[in-house]
């Protein structure tokens, strides 16, 4: 029996309106006159150490009767433990299979507003992953959402990125993704009557797809009697408030992992993550402050983390503990930075993210998610591992291809990504050319 092999392949864009026509999804070819060569170890799309390279002399013959037939499908799944062993490390881009069970869009919130989107996938053994879609792509989801009669319950994405950011795993879409829901692909139908056959629950009648709130201002005094009497749920306001304490007895940081950024913990000789189990966890070091701060109405305790200090001050806390740094000292006990005791009486105007967590018993701190500047209006809520703030996601904003009835991907021009699959990421070194021709399905 034939075994069938999923490899990458690649088009420079100046070749693409030559070759675009025999892009079909389902369509089976034998290919001849391409060039091959090996994979960047970044961003990887297959398991295949080789690469085809498209050039001018390659030939496409289209299979209308194929001997041997190919699978039209071909996915890595990953679950949540190798997801979070993929994340940070741009090597690959896994796809997921999972059920989806609540979105949020700010979709045809404002017009000019960037477009965003996050939707909450649960995996096997009951874990959760955000899948986070920006401009065109978040656009494309949320219209396929509505134009639904009525909330699909499977959905698969395909070639997305995974990052650890403060310490949850979040999956943002790249250039190449592709999103499929329901029983629009193999592994969508199996999942989905596996979860039909387990399924003893009334559906919801609340609908999937909800937009975010627009981002009300509240004094400190109206921020701590929301939390004392709303019912718990995630929420953003904004406050603005005078710095009126450093509490500096707690530190200013702390010592990270590396790969999921949960703190470390100090053994005799090295630093261990719990988190990872891994007792020789690599740290770097990380904001995280507390501060008082008080309005006119009342006064409450605030922590700012790392990426909102980073940003407020231009410099990451690895940068601070440089400067400050005594040979062989804990960089936990470090002295305070002067530009961080300088905000000790200054007015800020900031995001507060509230959490089903600060409606517990346990609950002593706000986190300020962000710090706006004079020029800046009320944000809407924060989405997180958007292009414009993280320079390794993907996103570009481009093009999200959705099956539709016929099982073909819609068409139309992908924008230009930052970063793969793109034809620059190859090793050129390791080209070589060939005149074999093979059978190739497009998938």
């Amino acid at each position: 029996m034939y075994q069938a092999t999923m490899m990458q392949a690649t088009i420079y864009a100046n070749r693409l309106s030559r070759f675009r026509s025999k892009l079909a999804a389902g369509t089976m070819y034998t290919i001849s006159g391409y060039d091959v060569a090996r994979c960047a170890q970044n961003f990887r799309l297959t398991d295949s150490p080789l690469m085809i390279r498209i050039n001018d002399s390659t030939a496409f013959d289209e299979l209308a009767e194929p001997v041997s037939p190919l699978p039209e499908e071909g996915f890595r799944f990953r679950d949540q433990s190798e997801l979070i062993g993929l994340a940070n490390t741009s090597t690959q881009l896994p796809d997921i299979v999972g059920e989806i069970i609540a979105v949020k869009s700010n979709v045809s919130d404002t017009p000019g507003e960037k477009s965003r989107l996050m939707a909450t996938i649960k995996l096997d053994k009951d874990s959760t992953v955000t899948l986070s879609l920006f401009e065109s792509q978040a656009e494309a989801f949320h219209k396929r959402l509505e134009d639904m009669h009525g909330d699909p319950r499977v959905v698969v994405a395909t070639s997305i990125n995974p990052k650890m950011i403060g310490g949850g795993l979040f999956l943002n879409a790249t250039s190449g993704t592709h999103v499929y829901f329901d029983k629009e692909t193999k592994p969508g139908e199996d999942y989905f009557y596996k979860l039909v056959a387990r399924d003893n629950r009334v559906p919801s009648a609340a609908p999937l797809l909800k937009g975010y709130a627009k981002v009300e201002t509240l004094t400190i005094s109206e921020l701590i009697s929301f939390v004392a009497s709303a019912q718990p749920q995630d929420i953003d306001f904004v406050c603005t408030g005078r710095v009126v304490r450093l509490d500096v007895d707690k530190g200013w940081c702390y010592v990270a992992c590396a790969k999921c950024s949960k703190k470390l913990q100090r053994t005799v000789s090295a630093l261990e993550c719990v988190r990872c189990s891994n007792p020789n966890a690599v740290g770097v070091l990380r904001y995280r402050l507390e501060l008082a701060i008080a309005d006119s109405t009342a006064e409450g305790t605030f922590v700012c983390f790392d990426g909102v200090m980073t940003k407020l001050h231009n410099l990451r806390a690895s940068e601070a503990g440089q400067m400050l740094a005594v040979q062989g000292g804990n960089p936990e006990d470090m002295i305070v930075p002067p530009f961080i005791n300088d905000m000790e009486g200054k007015t800020l105007t900031f995001q507060v993210r509230v959490s089903a967590f600060n409606f517990t018993a346990h609950h002593q701190t706000f986190t300020i998610t962000r710090i706006l500047k004079e020029h800046e209006r009320i944000p809407a809520p924060d989405f997180v591992g958007g292009n414009d703030e993280d320079g390794n996601n993907l996103g570009g904003g481009g093009h999200v291809p959705v099956r539709n009835d016929s099982g073909e991907g819609s068409s139309g021009p992908d924008k230009k990504a930052d970063g793969p699959p793109a034809d620059t990421a190859v090793e050129k070194s390791s080209r070589s050319s060939t005149s074999a021709a093979k059978k190739a399905r497009v998938v």
